[in-house]
């Protein structure tokens, strides 16, 4: 009787475990366009740092990802037992918060290109405390970005187990962060040592590897800065669309354009224009804010 019992709860574990690996799958797939977004702005947020300090700077960000989803998945199975009223105003804070974020990114890099040629001429080379205090900066920008996303990513694996038992929807949630935690500063991790793998290919002998060496050598700085780009409009898209389907009539347009031929194109760019706006709202009431 014992070994009958052991192998039935065996069984049931097994049960168990395939609907909750199950889940997981489905949840990814449904959180993949914003595991996209994520990828390109925390590659964006490595560019710029000293080559011996990207795999250091990645795990440092990759550690408060952890702790940013150690916080988030408890708290979104609280709110969604609890408050479930309140999720989505709070995601469509930090959709306007991603929103503000890239305008600011925008207005730094367009509007103050003199101030940074001229501290270039005045002060020369970065000092090393300067050094470091731009690093820790760059983490910190890193981490507060990936907790929107990462809540976001979250709320989305909530609503495909919401009628599933508590356990179910505990296991789904941790094996979703700890995947997309993984996959995202893995996929970054290999994307900033590119560079470094062409240098070893091309210092091989062998025409072959001198030839993909140079290709990636080539490759990497432009890989960087497209990413750098489809980061900060991956900031506007993933908040403008945050901030749409927050709002009924924008959402009801922004369904109507998806139906319609080439509709996720337009659906797309409906969500940056929104982006766009409200990131230019958010930042001059900042401004002004600051000067009051």
């Amino acid at each position: 009787m014992a070994g009958a019992s052991l192998l039935a709860l065996i069984d049931d574990i097994a049960a168990i475990l395939d609907d909750v690996a199950l889940m997981t799958k489905v949840a990814a797939k449904k959180t993949a366009g914003v595991l996209g977004d994520d990828l390109a702005l925390n590659a964006q947020q490595v560019a710029g740092v000293r080559a011996d300090r990207e795999l250091p700077v990645i795990w440092a960000v990759a550690k408060g990802s952890l702790v940013n989803k150690a916080i988030l998945v408890p708290v979104a199975l609280l709110i969604s037992a609890f408050l479930p009223w309140a999720i989505v105003p709070l995601l469509m804070v930090g959709g306007l918060y991603l929103c503000f974020e890239g305008m600011e990114k925008l207005a730094h890099k367009f509007l103050h290109k003199e101030d940074k040629s001229t501290a270039h001429e005045a002060g020369g080379p970065q000092q090393p405390a300067d050094v470091a205090a731009t690093e820790k900066e760059k983490i910190k920008g890193a981490i507060r970005t990936d907790f929107v996303l990462s809540a976001e990513i979250i709320v989305i694996a909530l609503g495909t187990v919401a009628n599933e038992a508590m356990s179910m929807q505990i296991a789904v949630l941790t094996g979703i962060a700890l995947l997309m935690t993984a996959g995202v500063y893995g996929f970054v991790a290999a994307i900033v040592k590119l560079d470094d793998l062409g240098l070893y290919l091309h210092g091989r002998q062998g025409v072959l590897s001198q030839t993909m060496g140079k290709a990636l050598l080539g490759a990497a700085p432009m890989l960087m800065k497209f990413l750098t780009i489809i980061g900060t409009a991956a900031m506007f898209m993933v908040g403008g669309g945050i901030l749409a389907h927050g709002l009924p009539v924008i959402h009801h347009l922004s369904a109507a354009l998806a139906a319609a031929q080439g509709g996720l194109l337009l659906s797309g760019l409906l969500d940056m224009a929104v982006g766009l706006a409200a990131g230019a709202l958010a930042l001059g009431g900042m401004q002004l804010a600051r000067a009051a």
